[in-house]
């Protein structure tokens, strides 16, 4: 399990606080991630500013792709049909494995996991799971054999959501 106090993975929360009030409810972006960062500063919370930074851009920069990567690889689940907090949780995943490449591949799935249980309902971390299963099957296949095998074992993680 992660640590709530590993500032990476604060990082992503940010990033994901930050990119759901800029898609669903914020319009002024920088004011989203200004918003989050006082809270978690008032909290005296320890975070990733570089990584927060690189992950709210690297979306924004390339929603339109991930957005294709998703709709490709949870076929039964178009874009408007996610819940909104598994969406942004995939995005961010999605860009992390495959735009930012700065992350080992098992550490983007766990994080998006994690995340999901902690933000998500009863099934969305199998959701997310079984999403960036397909999605390194597809786009990166040299990678598979260095992850668990119940990311590939497709029970029903899409079907169940």
């Amino acid at each position: 399990m992660i640590s709530d106090t590993d500032p990476r993975h604060t990082s992503r929360k940010l990033a994901l606080s930050s990119i759901f009030s800029w898609l669903f409810s914020e319009p002024n972006f920088e004011e989203c991630i200004s918003t989050s960062k006082e809270m978690l500063e008032e909290e005296g919370i320890d975070y990733d500013d570089e990584l927060t930074k690189f992950i709210v851009e690297g979306v924004r920069n390339h929603i339109d792709e991930i957005d294709k990567i998703i709709e490709e690889c949870a076929p039964d689940w178009p874009i408007d049909k996610i819940a909104k907090i598994d969406l942004v949780i995939l995005r961010i995943a999605i860009f992390e494995a495959l735009f930012g490449k700065k992350t080992p591949i098992k550490v983007v799935i766990d994080e998006a996991v994690e995340i999901a249980k902690e933000f998500g309902n009863d099934t969305s971390h199998k959701f997310v799971n079984g999403v960036m299963g397909t999605v390194v099957e597809k786009y990166l296949p040299s990678e598979k054999e260095k992850l668990p095998k119940e990311i590939f074992e497709k029970t029903d993680n899409l079907q169940e959501y």
